[in-house]
């Protein structure tokens, strides 16, 4: 298991380089620049920003000192809008409340889906299963760009229950129709990937083995099926949670969270490329860590995947 976590790393490491190596070549092979506007600047202004901020330099030369900056210190540079504050500083005031919702977020759409899933394989083709598909597919057929308008036309023109914006500190209230924006589809497809696996599992040898043995159902499904059935799910779930993370940006823009998919949209608009560079790495290297994350939980319930 050991050797298998260091082959992961193996993979892991190049990956992050070229990701930090390309991000930079991208951002400053487009047109334009941070200090550009519509009323240019005078050339020595001009000059002397680029000289405070390092971009005087050939462009190897920026590109290795980004990457040395990054590898040693973890530390993406000064922001090129918001004066005296780092990349650093606006990631850590946006990525919590992000990371806050984003988990809520991954709990209730593994709880609900894996729930959903087990439900209608075990209860195929009752009612029950027919109402766990259907809340499944209307729920996938709703992106969170759908359903945060939606929420908001119900739950606070309507209704007038919940706040339409604002983070307010995190407030349940303030937390509820973010949450439900971003997880249900993510919920539809935890529950259509365990609806089939599950069905496929209770179709199979052991399962037989065990009904003829007289074991109980619910010892049947808890402690014989579950396992091998979650096999699938877990594959998906580090690309859901990550893609809850990222995924974020509409939830941020639209319910006002300030989160750092808001902070990623400003940037791109004023042309803070240090800041866009900084979010999108952040969410390659959470990418890059919860596929290893799952890659190495795949292996543990699984041993034939080590091999």
């Amino acid at each position: 298991m050991f050797n298998f976590v260091l082959r992961r790393l193996g993979i892991a490491i190049p990956t992050m380089l070229l990701l930090i190596i390309f991000s930079f070549i991208m951002m400053h092979a487009a047109p334009g620049g941070p200090f550009n506007s519509e009323r240019p600047l005078p050339p020595q202004v001009l000059a002397n920003i680029e000289a405070r901020y390092g971009l005087d330099k050939p462009l190897p030369v920026q590109m290795f000192d980004y990457v040395v900056a990054i590898v040693t210190q973890f530390d993406f540079g000064p922001s090129f809008r918001y004066a005296d504050r780092s990349v650093n500083d606006i990631i850590a005031l946006g990525f919590p409340v992000t990371l806050t919702y984003g988990l809520w977020s991954f709990v209730v759409a593994v709880t609900v889906g894996v729930s959903l899933g087990v439900a209608a394989a075990v209860y195929h083709n009752s009612w029950l299963d027919y109402l766990a598909v259907g809340v499944s597919i209307g729920a996938q057929v709703l992106p969170n760009f759908v359903m945060a308008p939606i929420l908001v036309l119900v739950f606070t023109l309507w209704l007038g229950l919940l706040p339409g914006g604002g983070w307010n500190g995190g407030q349940w209230n303030h937390v509820i129709m973010p949450v439900i924006a971003l997880s249900t589809s993510y919920m539809a497809n935890i529950a259509r990937i365990t609806r089939s696996s599950m069905l496929e599992v209770l179709h199979s040898n052991f399962i037989r083995t065990a009904r003829a043995k007289g074991l109980p159902q619910r010892r049947i499904i808890w402690t014989h099926a579950l396992k091998p059935s979650l096999l699938p799910v877990i594959s998906y779930l580090g690309p859901a949670f990550v893609g809850m993370i990222t995924g974020s940006v509409v939830v941020d823009v639209y319910f006002s969270t300030g989160g750092i998919g808001q902070l990623f949209v400003n940037s791109a608009l004023t042309r803070d490329y240090s800041v866009m560079m900084g979010i999108t790495i952040l969410f390659g290297a959470l990418t890059i860590f919860f596929n290893m994350v799952v890659d190495v939980l795949y292996a543990w319930i699984d041993p034939k995947i080590r091999l």
